[in-house]
């Protein structure tokens, strides 16, 4: 049976690093991305089971990027992930398609 694939994308390499260990460990293939633009190309050709995106990132922002993760495919689970998030945030994040 082949293992569940999560992408991660967040800018922080600790966090990265943190979540790849974690994810691993549980039984989970990690595919890792340091920016928006890198999330959403290893989104396409890795085709991830599951999306970790963090909400604060320079150059292109999570929100930005769950947008185009949702025009790329609906269906696909994302959750959002940050240590600044709002209540305000997470409402809008959910509204564009983030896991509730």
């Amino acid at each position: 049976m082949p293992r569940s694939r999560i992408l991660v994308v967040d800018d922080e390499a600790a966090i990265r690093d943190s979540l790849k260990m974690t994810l691993e460990y549980a039984g989970y293939e990690f595919v890792g991305a340091a920016t928006g633009q890198e999330g959403l190309a290893l989104a396409e050709r890795e085709l991830p089971d599951v999306v970790l995106l963090d909400i604060k990132m320079p150059g292109m922002d999570g929100m930005d990027v769950l947008g185009r993760l949702r025009s790329l495919n609906d269906t696909l689970p994302v959750v959002m992930i940050s240590g600044h998030g709002t209540t305000s945030t997470a409402v809008e994040a959910i509204k564009k398609g983030a896991v509730d």
